[in-house]
């Protein structure tokens, strides 16, 4: 039974059988004959079928939901019993907005200290992307806005807020500034993030509200794209401080607050709101706890 809910989370990521069927190291007819064993054993159509994946039925997608919490608190109770034998192992999985990778090696060089047979992976991801892998049992935790966009039924554990400034040379117009406002910024050309990043989501708004709009000379969804077009002295952009500050800047760059209005948003760790949670999880926001404390 568990195998064959982990084979219907896994189509609900793909929505596609042969992808959903490789993930699961299966061929597709095994996977495919996996989800009709299940239809099967609950007496209900749990998929849309045609040549391909149309979707799940309305009772695909309630048993979707009780596959999400059944397969979650089996991972939970195999971890917490392997974790009573052998102490913390396996992998830990995170996944953070581009804004707040740097960040993560607070969480994680600590953790690793504490636990040392801990494996991570670490992957960058827009907010919402975050949300639907949490959802969906893909990652264990994320690194991500949590006051400016609904999280849903997510505990949140509040990091530092994200205040903004203005990379810019010392030798362009604004690069002698104590601090500059957000219609100044407005008028400069800047290379920004993609727009469906979170950050780039609330810079828009932030210049919308003081009437003017990005349009920017150069897009990315990676910040080091962006921090590598600035270090050549002849790009601008919007980051936040802690961001700037963790990569470095060169004597010819500025760090300047960006002021009127003066913006901060909320970051913080993720995960879902299961009691008990995963060893590996609580272990994380025991750690995430005590770096709120020293970011205070």
């Amino acid at each position: 039974m568990i195998d064959k809910l982990e084979f219907l989370l896994a189509l609900a990521r793909e929505r596609n059988f042969g992808k959903a069927a490789e993930i699961c190291g299966v061929t597709q007819p095994t996977f495919s004959a996996g989800i009709k064993h299940l239809e099967e054993m609950l007496g209900v159509m749990l998929v849309q079928r045609s040549s391909r994946f149309l979707g799940f039925t309305a009772e695909g997608d309630r048993v979707l939901e009780w596959a999400r919490t059944i397969v979650a608190d089996t991972r939970a109770m195999r971890q917490e019993v392997k974790a009573l034998r052998k102490g913390l192992t396996g992998r830990l999985r995170i996944a953070a907005i581009p804004t707040a990778l740097a960040m993560v090696s607070a969480l994680t060089t600590p953790f690793r200290a504490k636990h040392p047979n801990v494996q991570f992976t670490v992957l960058s991801r827009t907010s919402t992307q975050i949300l639907s892998m949490l959802e969906n049992l893909e990652v264990d935790a994320g690194l991500t806005y949590i006051d400016n966009e609904p999280l849903g039924r997510l505990r949140a554990v509040p990091l530092y807020l994200e205040q903004y400034r203005l990379l810019t040379s010392e030798n362009s117009p604004l690069g002698n500034r104590a601090r500059v406002t957000w219609a100044e910024v407005g008028r400069i050309p800047l290379c920004l993030l993609t727009p469906d990043m979170q950050n780039r989501r609330i810079i828009d708004q932030l210049l919308g509200a003081v009437g003017e709009r990005s349009d920017p000379t150069l897009e990315s969804n990676s910040m080091i794209v962006l921090f590598s077009h600035v270090r050549t002295g002849r790009w601008a952009s919007v980051m936040p401080e802690k961001l700037a500050d963790t990569l470095g800047l060169t004597e010819h760059l500025r760090s300047i607050p960006i002021v009127e209005p003066e913006a901060v948003h909320g970051i913080g760790l993720v995960v879902p709101p299961r009691e008990p949670m995963t060893p590996l999880a609580a272990a994380l926001v025991s750690e995430a706890e005590h770096l709120a404390k020293s970011l205070a």
